[in-house]
C-alpha cells in the first residue's frame, strides 16, 4: 500500500568535509543523514561528488578511475538507498557516472522506499581554474528534471546549474515544488581576495522569489589538496523559502544539519495567487533559445 502525500514537508541540508576516503565519507553522510532524518527531514540533500576529493582541481586521467555505473552494485548508492528506506527519506545521490564510454557528474533521485526514480546529468559544466570539469564530464543529456514523490516535486540541479535562472525555471514549469543544488565551490585559484559566496547565495535566493519555492544548496567545507593544487571551500550551506529569504544557513566551516518545514498547499495557492506563471508571455521569450539573442 502507497502511503499518503505529506502536506508539511521538512527539507534537510548537511555539509561536511570531504577526505579521498569514500568509505569514511559515505559513514558521515550516512551520518549526518540520520541526524536531519532525526529532526524530523523528509527530504535529505547531501552535497555534490561526496565520496571523495573534488578531484576537478586538477586534469588527471587516473581520476576516471572514481566514477561507476549506476547500478545494483554501486557501493554508495546501494548504502544511501537502504538508509532512505530505513528512515523513509527522498535523498537525491550525486555521483560521478560511468556509462559505456561516457562520463557525467549525476544525481540519483532515490525516493522513501529506497528506490531509484531516475538520474539527472548536470547540464553546464564548467571549465576554469581550479574546476576544470569539460576534461572530465560529458555535457548532461537528460535535459532539467523533477520528479513526484510524497513530499513534493523536486527538481535537481548540480552546482554550476544554479548560476543559471533558465534551469530553475524549466523545473518550475515541469511542476517542481522544490529546488535541490548539491555544490562544491569555494576559493579561486589566482585570486585570493575573491569570495562569491553572496553572490552565490543572492543568485539561487532569486531562483526561488522568482518561482515562489523553497530552494536548497549543499556545499563541501574545509581546504582540498588534489595534485599540486589547493582550493578552500565555504560551506554557507542554506534553505531559502519561497519569497528568497534565507530560513537556516549555516557557517564557513564546521559540519551542520540544517531544517526547515514548508507548507506545500499554502504554496501552490500562493504561486497561483501571485501570477507569476499566469503571466508569462513565452512566445517573447525567443531570446533565450539563442546563443546571441537574436530573434
Amino acid at each position: 500500500m502507497t502511503a499518503p502525500e505529506v502536506n508539511d514537508v521538512t527539507l534537510g541540508v548537511v555539509q561536511f568535509a570531504c577526505s579521498d576516503n569514500a568509505g569514511e565519507n559515505l559513514a558521515t553522510a550516512s551520518r549526518l543523514v540520520r541526524e536531519a532524518a532525526g529532526r524530523g527531514a523528509n527530504v535529505v540533500l547531501v552535497q555534490e561528488l561526496f565520496e571523495g576529493l573534488y578531484f576537478c582541481q586538477e586534469q588527471a586521467a587516473v581520476h576516471f578511475a572514481r566514477a561507476r555505473p549506476l547500478d545494483d552494485a554501486h557501493p554508495t548508492l546501494g548504502v544511501m538507498r537502504a538508509l532512505a528506506a530505513e528512515l523513509g527519506v527522498v535523498i537525491p545521490v550525486s555521483l560521478f557516472e560511468r556509462r559505456n564510454q561516457a562520463y557525467y557528474n549525476s544525481v540519483v533521485m532515490v525516493d522513501d522506499e529506497g528506490r531509484t526514480l531516475g538520474v539527472y546529468r548536470k547540464s553546464h559544466i564548467p571549465d576554469g581554474p581550479g574546476y576544470e570539469e569539460k576534461f572530465y564530464f560529458n555535457p548532461g543529456d537528460t535535459g532539467f528534471r523533477v520528479w513526484p514523490t510524497r513530499f513534493g516535486t523536486i527538481g535537481v540541479g548540480i552546482c554550476w546549474d544554479q548560476w543559471f535562472p533558465e534551469a530553475a525555471r524549466a523545473m518550475a514549469l515541469a511542476g517542481a515544488e522544490f529546488l535541490l543544488y548539491p555544490t562544491a565551490i569555494g576559493s579561486e585559484r589566482g585570486r585570493p581576495d575573491f569570495d562569491s559566496m553572496e553572490h552565490w547565495r543572492i543568485t539561487m535566493r532569486g531562483h526561488a522569489g522568482a518561482n515562489l519555492m523553497p530552494v536548497a544548496a549543499a556545499n563541501r567545507i574545509g581546504t582540498e589538496q588534489v595534485g599540486g593544487y589547493e582550493q578552500t571551500y565555504y560551506g554557507s550551506s542554506f534553505i531559502a523559502g519561497p519569497t528568497g529569504a534565507l530560513v537556516a544557513s549555516a557557517e564557513r566551516t564546521g559540519e551542520a544539519v540544517l531544517t526547515a518545514t514548508f507548507d506545500r498547499a499554502q504554496m501552490r495557492a500562493d504561486r497561483a495567487a501571485w501570477g507569476l506563471f499566469r503571466d508569462r508571455r513565452p512566445e517573447l521569450y525567443g531570446a533565450l533559445a539563442t546563443a546571441d539573442g537574436g530573434a
